[in-house]
């Protein structure tokens, strides 16, 4: 006796069941830990009790008990394990993991432990996990339209070429939307192209590429200035003014700007870069026209100077501009970035090739050299040839 009752204070601590049912399903024992698990007398589950009292249903526990004494038809079946839920005296839910197996030729046994709590955390996991999948497609939902709202105020390729014929643009955003942004302007004089890399990629980096879109507007249509260095210098005014409201604070959000001025008559090209150089080709040579090394923003209230540096372009000669994504991915046998003096060697590869072919070379010698890694920064390399 003293040992039985040992056996039924283990299992109530364990919270497992035993249930003892003879081979035509009739139930001939269960533990007193099924009134600590349940809330039941087991004397009343005995006989055909267990299938009804304990089950949400009758359909359910004539399903289950169906499904045991089934299997155990087959030889080749010695044991089955299954969970299933049980309804409480209170009308509460237990759920029970069972472990099914031959006691003797005549009787089942079946153990029962509590894993009530496991389903619990379990359901709450996958409405967790629900929820935020909801969460993460209302977020992407809204990328997408501001991908939307982004490509609407880039200038495509083909508005490219209707200021440079012979010319390609290769934009690569790292996310769905992108912090690189460009410009093409032109008067009566001149064409303007810029490259501008603004702070940070995916949804910062477009809010600030969308400030640029308005300043660029500003500057260019606006105030009608020509002189590269100055648009660069009047660029900063622009950013310092939008983003840095409060007068006694800095701001840390910025842009890094190539810039480009051709004349339309002699070809001569003056350039300004904040924080960005450019590239020219003649022949197989490649010629670096670096920027200043302030970047439009980020420091306040320093006086910054922008220079604008003249070449007299030749027919034939290309011209490059491009943000640091392509120069910094990591890539190659090394995992190492890719730099600038093998991106100088990929231009100069590819100086016999049309432009279209040129922009198809170097997407597809960006992927060679990223193979599996992730995209580390927006792309964008623009080209134009003279």
């Amino acid at each position: 006796m003293f040992a039985i009752d040992i056996q039924d204070q283990i299992l109530d601590k364990l919270n497992t069941l035993i249930v003892v049912l003879s081979k035509n399903g009739t139930i001939e024992y269960v533990s007193k830990s099924a009134q600590q698990l349940l809330g039941y007398n087991p004397q009343d589950l005995l006989g055909n009790a267990w299938w009804e009292v304990i089950r949400f249903s009758k359909p359910e526990g004539e399903e289950v008990k169906h499904k045991i004494l089934s299997s155990f038809k087959n030889p080749s079946i010695t044991s089955q394990s299954f969970e299933n839920k049980l309804r409480t005296s209170a009308g509460g839910t237990k759920w029970v993991r069972w472990n099914v197996s031959y006691l003797n030729q005549e009787q089942l046994i079946g153990i029962g432990y509590d894993i009530t709590d496991n389903k619990l955390n379990e359901k709450r996991l996958i409405d967790n996990n629900k929820q935020l999948l909801e969460q993460n497609k209302d977020i992407t939902d809204s990328i997408y339209y501001a991908k939307r709202i982004q490509q609407s105020i880039l200038q495509t390729q083909e508005q490219l070429r209707t200021h440079f014929e012979n010319s390609f643009l290769l934009y690569k955003p790292k996310d769905i939307v992108s912090g690189d942004y460009y410009w093409f302007y032109e008067d009566k004089s001149y064409k303007y192209i810029a490259a501008i890399d603004c702070t940070g990629h995916g949804v910062p980096g477009a809010m600030m590429s969308m400030v640029a879109n308005s300043m660029f507007k500003e500057v260019f249509i606006n105030r009608n200035i020509s002189n590269p260095s100055d648009i660069l210098s009047a660029l900063d005014e622009e950013l310092e003014k939008s983003i840095n409201k409060n007068q006694d604070a800095s701001f840390n959000d910025g842009m890094d700007v190539s810039l480009i001025r051709i004349n339309k008559i002699n070809h001569e090209l003056a350039f300004a870069g904040a924080f960005r150089s450019i590239l020219i080709s003649r022949g197989h040579e490649i010629i670096e026209l670096k920027g200043s090394r302030y970047p439009i923003g980020f420091y306040s209230g320093i006086e910054k100077q922008f220079d604008t540096q003249f070449f007299s372009l030749q027919k034939n000669d290309s011209v490059y501009l491009y943000t640091d994504g392509f120069i910094d991915q990591f890539g190659g046998e090394k995992n190492k970035k890719l730099n600038k003096s093998n991106f100088k060697d990929l231009i100069g590869t590819i100086q016999d090739m049309e432009m279209n072919e040129q922009e198809a070379f170097l997407d597809y010698s960006f992927n060679n050299w990223k193979q599996n890694n992730d995209q580390t920064d927006d792309v964008l390399v623009i080209g134009i040839k003279i």
